[in-house]
């Protein structure tokens, strides 16, 4: 049911209005690319790891989604104010995730509108396992590769 629904979405709003309850704001790609500058920033991957090993967004920190602790973002993230922006995929399992870091009191949580297919689209680099950038991007499954338009889909 859920794959079939998928492909009857035409675009990411349509997708976000049937999965996310817009609960977080969102972040762009291009704030996330300006933020990322400045420094004061934790970025959060909130996609299972063998997601994540595939490629992930440099500097940011796994946390994941089925075995999500919140206990591992507080010992990293001591001030609950700092800007925190998640990503998964396209930004379904990260708002859950930011749901619950809001719940956990961190205050300053935003979701990666598209995810790290965006990020990659919009022709941003992926590092996979050891650090290298990579042009791979775990799509998590077929019905969902359709998103990733730049970049070697894995599955």
């Amino acid at each position: 049911m859920f794959s079939a629904s998928l492909h009857a979405q035409n675009s990411l709003d349509e997708l976000f209005k049937k999965f996310n309850e817009n609960s977080v704001p969102y972040i762009s790609v291009e704030e996330l690319r300006d933020l990322k500058k400045d420094g004061n920033l934790a970025i959060l991957d909130a996609r299972e790891f063998e997601e994540y090993e595939v490629s992930h967004i440099k500097n940011s920190l796994f946390v994941g989604y089925n075995a999500y602790s919140p206990e591992i973002v507080s010992a990293t993230i001591k001030d609950l104010s700092t800007p925190i922006v998640v990503y998964c995929s396209l930004g379904i399992r990260s708002e859950n995730i930011s749901e619950k870091l809001k719940a956990a009191g961190f205050t300053n949580v935003r979701n990666l509108y598209g995810g790290i297919f965006e990020w990659k689209n919009k022709q941003n680099p992926v590092f996979d396992s050891e650090e290298k950038e990579t042009d791979k991007v775990h799509t998590y499954s077929k019905n969902w590769s359709k998103w990733l338009t730049n970049g070697e889909k894995i599955y």
